[in-house]
């Protein structure tokens, strides 16, 4: 159906309330196109359109667009044929934008209802001074982030923050980004006009994010899209600074043993905190704070260092767990007490202790040890602190030394206390050696020497050799034999006495007796001589096995 068969109305309306018609004016809204030519031509641009259009093709040509009267939707109208037919027709709307500063062509969209096409199209103007979108602002709680600034939240709450592009047209389009991942807000961008300026849009978009602490400095960024920026997008972007309670590690925790007036011990009680946190070292057992600083110096440590020092970190957020380290100082033992006294004496045969009291750290171990003839030589008589010897014998007498033993990082430390004695008093013995120095071999003529050791306190009154029927005191001699007066052993209280034989025969093989008296009693103990030819081959190899003098202490000890 023709268009001149029927009026047609170009209705403009830029907001959704109501319809405006709007008419063909000269140099600002004409038709776009003559009817075709009779040869069939296409259609061509008419600069000076007459006011009625002719034919099927309602293009309309819109000059020097303006953003106040053109922008908006646009419809195109027929009315009917005839009253009865109710044949009039009604285009889809079709928005035109006007972007200032630049050429747009709209065309309406698939389905109109207006055959031929109802296009609007737009004449190029003259570019205009740039209106392109405010930047983008950034909003946390209804309060503006300047750019560069931060936004504020504790750690595990929900962070709510809002982009806001102000006079778009059309609307600039939003993105959010996290460092450099992009995240989706939590519902479409909202675009609404802005009420000062209908024809301009305010373009909104919101995220909210799950604050962490490892999100704690990355940068929330705002993209505005808009083909009217000249980078065609402009952001503006917030540092997130989450606020968490701190956690905390130490350093320098000692791995070796710390030995007293020699190491150092420095600790660290580092906080990861924001706000910063304060530091606090305490020790356990005591109410004063051992430092207030991030780093606990004891230099050098000492036994009196020693404890449970705990650390922990408070902030505004909150406080963290407790970290604590034992502090274990190392010394070498020292020994405090031995005795019960400098000199003990203990009647023969009776019970006698003596204690070693020693610190240390770690605890040490003890022994006890008898010097033995004043010199080098050494005995071990125990391994506990207290030395209890239940029997005394002349063969305790002497001086003990109460040794003390730890180790620190792998090496010995000892302590020697000052040394105590043990005085044995009682009747003279005899000491007993191993049973091969029981026996003398000689050889038929030649010399044999009979010697014992007796120890006695106080000294023997008598001291006499005896075998068969015959007795012989010290001192004196008869025939082949002699007996020596005593001498004084490298021991106190103990003397060698020593029984001389000439010309041994087959008649001196013999057990021969040392009998030893003192106010306090007596003892008797045999040594037996052995002559060449007088025994058998077995004894004789055992015999040979043995030195040819037997030795027995004897000790005595100067009344007083």
């Amino acid at each position: 159906m023709p268009c001149f068969t029927r009026y047609i109305y170009v209705l403009y309306f830029p907001f959704i309330f109501y319809l405006q018609p709007v008419g063909i004016y000269a140099k600002k809204y004409e038709w776009a196109a003559r009817p075709s030519t009779p040869s069939g031509g296409s259609l061509h641009l008419d600069l000076h359109p007459p006011p009625m259009q002719i034919g099927g093709d309602c293009s309309l040509w819109i000059r020097s667009a303006t953003l106040d009267f053109d922008d908006g939707l646009w419809e195109c109208q027929v009315t009917a044929s005839d009253f009865t037919t109710q044949d009039a027709l009604t285009s889809q709307p079709v928005r035109l934008v006007v972007r200032v500063g630049h050429v747009s062509t709209i065309r309406p969209p698939p389905g109109n209802h207006v055959q031929p096409s109802a296009a609007l199209r737009r004449k190029p103007s003259k570019p205009k001074l740039p209106m392109a979108p405010q930047r983008p602002r950034l909003e946390y709680e209804g309060t503006h982030v300047p750019p560069g600034h931060n936004i504020t939240v504790d750690s595990g709450s929900l962070a709510t923050a809002k982009c806001v592009s102000h006079y778009g047209n059309p609307p600039a389009t939003l993105k959010w980004f996290l460092g450099d991942q992009e995240i989706e807000p939590i519902h479409l961008q909202a675009n609404i006009t802005e009420p000062d300026n209908p024809r301009t849009w305010s373009a909104t978009s919101v995220v909210q994010l799950t604050a962490m602490r490892e999100r704690h400095g990355d940068i929330l960024r705002c993209l505005a899209f808009h083909e009217s920026y000249t980078a065609k997008s402009v952001p503006v972007e917030a540092r997130l600074d989450i606020k968490y309670a701190p956690t905390i590690r130490l350093i320098g925790s000692p791995e070796i043993d710390l030995e007293e007036d020699k190491d150092a011990l420095v600790l660290r009680c580092v906080a990861d905190a924001n706000p910063p946190a304060s530091i606090v070292w305490r020790r356990a057992g005591r109410s004063e704070i051992a430092s207030l600083q991030e780093t606990l110096q004891l230099r050098p440590v000492g036994r009196r260092d020693a404890g449970l020092y705990t650390c922990q970190a408070q902030n505004s957020v909150g406080t963290s767990e407790q970290l604590s380290v034992q502090l274990d100082v190392k010394y070498p033992p020292k020994i405090l007490s031995a005795g019960p006294d400098r000199l003990t004496t203990a009647p023969l045969f009776s019970p006698a202790a003596f204690e070693c009291v020693a610190d240390g750290n770690p605890m040490p171990t003890y022994k006890w040890v008898q010097r033995i003839s004043h010199g080098s030589k050494y005995v071990e008589r125990g391994h506990e602190s207290r030395l209890v010897v239940d029997n005394v014998t002349y063969d305790y007498q002497g001086e003990y030394e109460c040794r003390a033993t730890n180790y620190i990082n792998g090496q010995e430390r000892v302590a020697i206390s000052e040394p105590v004695s043990l005085q044995v008093v009682g009747a003279p013995q005899i000491l007993r050696l191993h049973p091969s120095m029981h026996t003398v071999l000689t050889r038929r003529g030649d010399a044999a020497t009979l010697t014992f050791i007796v120890c006695a306190d106080p000294r023997p009154q008598r001291i006499a050799w005896e075998w068969g029927s015959l007795r012989l005191d010290a001192g004196s001699a008869t025939d082949r034999f002699r007996a020596d007066d005593l001498l004084q052993d490298a021991r106190e209280d103990c003397y060698l006495s020593t029984l001389h034989i000439h010309h041994t025969n087959e008649h001196d093989a013999r057990p021969y007796y040392l009998v030893v008296e003192n106010e306090r009693g007596s003892d008797r103990h045999a040594i037996q001589l052995n002559v060449e030819g007088t025994f058998s081959g077995a004894d004789k190899i055992k015999s040979f096995s043995s030195y040819h003098m037997c030795v027995m202490y004897v000790c005595m000890h100067r009344v007083t």
